[in-house]
């Protein structure tokens, strides 16, 4: 039966990659697949190298760097979201988390793809060359984490009430972890060997500027909620190319801009991209307790293999379709196996 429930896509950050991510859609659905050979194609000799590793069951040392997470997270989250958009869905509004915040910009018209792959290639450049750090998952407020930090240590994000993350370098960020464990916090590192969203990367946040102006930006078509303001996005603010260079150096408001939109909206969460974070999170959230918004993720809660990921969007597109979102027949065609691939 169809719900009066909205559609809003979030896309999650780096920390949520891992090896093989929506691989098992490749060659499988036809929209993903043309997508994600688009980007490789564009990316060049880095799309080769992306390619292999993406693909392989013992990816290299640097998967969880910015050479290798922030492309592949931007292309298969792309990917995925021309693959729900292909589905005839019409999203309400869009919410991205870190990285997630550029692919929500590209999909909601604000630049194109082909600017998007310029832009990660200067990415990899600026940051790649940063100071070695890190990011740190705490289960503690931004209040009771920030009397601990010294240096170059700094709140990345706000993901929910006692769910923070710190980014900083790396013996500042070890020496962090054994003082907030001491003290009975539980503490994760994240997949990430660069301090995104804190001082450390701002030289190279600065220096992306230029690559920024060279692109075309454009008012978002679609309601664009930005986790780096904690508000939804004005045209003034998403044609700046300053406010999109500075946004990997500024801190990632997810749960401030998410209450948001659950006041404004009765939606069906999407998430679009590996693991389930975002929606776990959001379950968390009074609106999703009440039953008031629901959510779904277009691929497994964790790293799986290709029937699992093929199932898990099979899943989403039910859901989708149950609830009125996708147009009839839209959804088979394009998760059926394409031949010769």
């Amino acid at each position: 039966m169809a719900t009066t429930r909205r559609v809003a896509l979030l896309f999650p950050g780096q920390g949520s990659q891992y090896p093989r991510m929506a691989a098992g859609l490749y060659g499988q659905v036809e929209v993903f697949t043309d997508t994600m050979d688009q980007a490789f194609e564009s990316l060049g000799h880095l799309g080769v190298k992306l390619r292999d590793e993406w693909r392989s069951e013992r990816p290299g040392a640097l998967f969880d760097d910015v050479v290798r997470a922030q492309p592949l997270l931007y292309a298969v989250e792309y990917a995925l979201g021309r693959t729900v958009l292909d589905w005839g869905v019409r999203p309400a509004a869009m919410l991205g988390h870190s990285v997630g915040e550029m692919v929500a910009a590209t999909l909601s018209g604000v630049l194109s793809f082909s600017s998007g792959l310029r832009l990660m290639l200067d990415r990899v450049e600026q940051y790649a060359a940063t100071p070695p750090g890190g990011m740190l998952a705490v289960a503690a407020s931004a209040a009771d984490v920030t009397a601990h930090l010294t240096g170059t240590l700094a709140i990345a994000a706000v993901n929910a009430e006692q769910q923070t993350v710190v980014a900083g370098e790396r013996a500042e960020l070890a020496a962090l972890t054994r003082t907030l464990r001491d003290r009975g916090f539980t503490c994760v590192a994240v997949r990430a060997n660069q301090a995104f969203h804190s001082p450390v990367v701002a030289g190279a946040a600065r220096r992306s500027v230029d690559a920024w102006s060279a692109v075309s930006l454009r008012p978002p078509h679609t309601r664009l909620y930005s986790a780096r303001l904690g508000a939804v996005l004005g045209s003034a603010a998403a044609v700046d190319p300053a406010f999109w260079a500075m946004q990997p150096a500024a801190p990632v408001l997810f749960w401030p801009t998410l209450d948001l939109l659950l006041r404004d909206e009765s939606v069906l969460l999407v998430e679009v991209g590996p693991g389930q974070g975002l929606i776990t999170l959001a379950r968390r959230h009074p609106a999703l307790q009440s039953g008031h918004c629901d959510a779904v993720g277009l691929l497994p809660a964790r790293a799986a293999g290709p029937d699992a990921e093929l199932a898990a969007l099979r899943a989403a597109a039910d859901r989708l379709a149950a609830d009125g979102h996708i147009r009839p027949g839209a959804a088979a065609p394009s998760i059926e196996a394409r031949s010769g691939v």
